[in-house]
């Protein structure tokens, strides 16, 4: 019997005759009402940041624009309340199973260009006891190229705190940092995480870093 990781309803399985013969079935992980519940971003969002309902570019990567900042983010689904009971239970609660709920879409990204995720602090990797990007990417190479310093939750500042915050990345020592990149996170909100990230990693001097992240 499968129950839903999400709600506990009881989950029921239907086979088709190739799975049964093969013995492949592949598991419903939440119910139909809770996946329901989850918003893909429409089509009309920003170009630049996948920011949904935006015509055209939007206001914030107007300004990073005139700073100089070209963003070049994909996500997939819109950061709503779902979401947020979604990854209060991972991330918070420390619930790692629930990374098989949305992993597939970090399976199909490019496979010839390095993903690098976005890393745990210390503090958060003790206190959780995984880093949630890296186990969406379990079944994937990655370069893990960053380090972060111990910092306050994200979560827990308002748009302006997250604005504000100082840089807590730096280069891992002795790693050769490709042309090429797609930086991995979990969540877009403000871009800042993505912005310090990048700035850290241009150090190095590569072509083109793109962002991706699961919700914005």
């Amino acid at each position: 019997m499968q129950t839903c990781l999400l709600c506990s309803r009881i989950i029921k399985q239907t086979l088709t005759f190739s799975e049964f013969f093969l013995l492949k079935n592949k598991r419903n992980l939440i119910c139909n009402k809770c996946q329901s519940l989850f918003k893909k971003i429409p089509n009309e969002r920003c170009p630049r940041c996948s920011k949904s309902n935006s015509k055209g570019i939007c206001a914030d990567c107007i300004k990073r624009e005139e700073k100089g900042i070209i963003v070049n983010h994909q996500a997939i689904f819109i950061y709503n309340q779902a979401m947020k009971d979604y990854f209060s239970l991972y991330k918070f609660m420390g619930d790692y199973r629930l990374h098989e709920v949305f992993d597939s879409y970090f399976k199909n990204l490019s496979k010839k260009i390095p993903l690098v995720p976005i890393p745990v602090s210390p503090k958060r990797l003790q206190e959780r006891g995984f880093n949630q990007v890296t186990a969406f990417l379990k079944d994937r190479t990655y370069l893990d190229l960053l380090e972060k310093e111990d910092t306050v939750r994200q979560s827990s500042l308002n748009r302006e705190g997250r604005l504000s915050t100082t840089n807590p990345f730096k280069l891992k020592e002795g790693e050769k940092i490709p042309k090429k990149i797609i930086l991995i996170d979990d969540i877009y909100t403000t871009g800042t995480t993505f912005y310090h990230a990048i700035k850290t990693l241009k150090k190095a001097n590569p072509i083109e870093i793109t962002t991706f992240s699961l919700c914005r």
